[in-house]
């Protein structure tokens, strides 16, 4: 859920690599007269990054909370000025590696506009549309960049087919990671169908070369089939069971929460179903299945959903 709230504007020092407003233009398309122009910010999403990037000159809040103020300031400013405003954690390890790689100095503003607009790390980019920066978005923060990684991942194991990176592949590799995405959302889509109305969350789990690829979403559903879900959530949940299905590895979904809706007289039940593959294909559990600390029953036939 998102809302808009109207808020002073102010020139504010907060940015992560985002420009300071009164000194320097955020990125910006020069694409030409009438293009899309586009506002991007890193965010310090805890405390303890706050703290340890103040050593290159970030920002000048008293504390974490003050900055996080400032910055959702900033932001409602940038929705007045640009076209698209988008954002992404400010992650102080990643930041140094990537300074590091590429033999930039850290405390140079123009080192944090290559962090941020890096396209190897588009995918933990989000729009931001007015949220309320503390809240919901944070967090979300956090987990669009464990996503990405993960998104990352997943791409590699599939040679670049995923994320579109794939630039010698040829059509036959490019309609086989195609078909086995379409696969996987059709998967995804029959465990929620089943399920019917209520509030859940998917947890999902691919073991794979390299690493387990991981999963999760929080899914609404209302009665008439409509679906609340944040796209970078769908996004991956489709990439693992894609990577998956397409490579034939082992893995377990766990779909838990309350099935039910307030046309029913607000009655909600408890529920929790477990699905494994052995590559192939999905299908219910063997027997009881416990992941991240949920435990679940086996699921109903995938095959029987319409």
């Amino acid at each position: 859920m998102t809302s808009r709230k109207g808020r002073a504007r102010r020139n504010s020092d907060c940015t992560t690599g985002s420009l300071r407003p009164a000194l320097r233009a955020p990125h910006r398309s020069r694409r030409g007269e009438g293009a899309e122009q586009a506002f991007v910010i890193g965010v310090l999403t805890n405390a303890a990054d706050f703290a340890r990037a103040r050593a290159w000159g970030i920002s000048d809040a008293a504390d974490h909370e003050s900055y996080l103020a400032e910055t959702a300031e900033l932001l409602a400013d940038a929705l007045e000025r640009f076209d698209t405003v988008r954002a992404r954690m400010f992650h102080p390890q990643d930041f140094e590696e990537f300074c590091l790689l590429h033999g930039l100095d850290p405390a140079e503003p123009g080192a944090r506009d290559r962090y941020l607009v890096n396209p190897s790390l588009r995918t933990q980019l989000l729009p931001y549309q007015g949220e309320e920066l503390a809240g919901d978005f944070v967090p979300r923060l956090v987990r669009a960049r464990e996503n990405g990684l993960t998104l990352c991942h997943a791409d590699l194991l599939l040679d670049g087919g995923l994320c579109g990176g794939a630039g010698g592949a040829d059509e036959e590799h490019v309609r086989w990671v195609r078909t086995a995405y379409q696969r996987g959302g059709e998967v995804f889509r029959r465990m929620l169908v089943g399920a019917g109305a209520g509030v859940y969350e998917l947890r999902l789990q691919v073991d794979a070369p390299g690493g387990r690829l991981a999963a999760a979403a929080r899914v609404l559903q209302w009665e008439d089939g409509v679906v609340r879900i944040n796209d970078e959530d769908l996004e991956l949940v489709c990439a693992v069971l894609c990577a998956g299905l397409a490579l034939e590895l082992p893995g377990v979904a766990v779909l838990h929460g309350s099935q039910g809706s307030a046309a029913s007289c607000g009655e909600y039940l408890p529920a929790a179903w477990a699905w494994s593959s052995g590559g192939p294909d999905w299908a219910p559990a063997a027997g009881p299945v416990r992941l991240d600390g949920v435990a679940a029953r086996p699921g109903y036939s995938l095959g029987t959903v319409c």
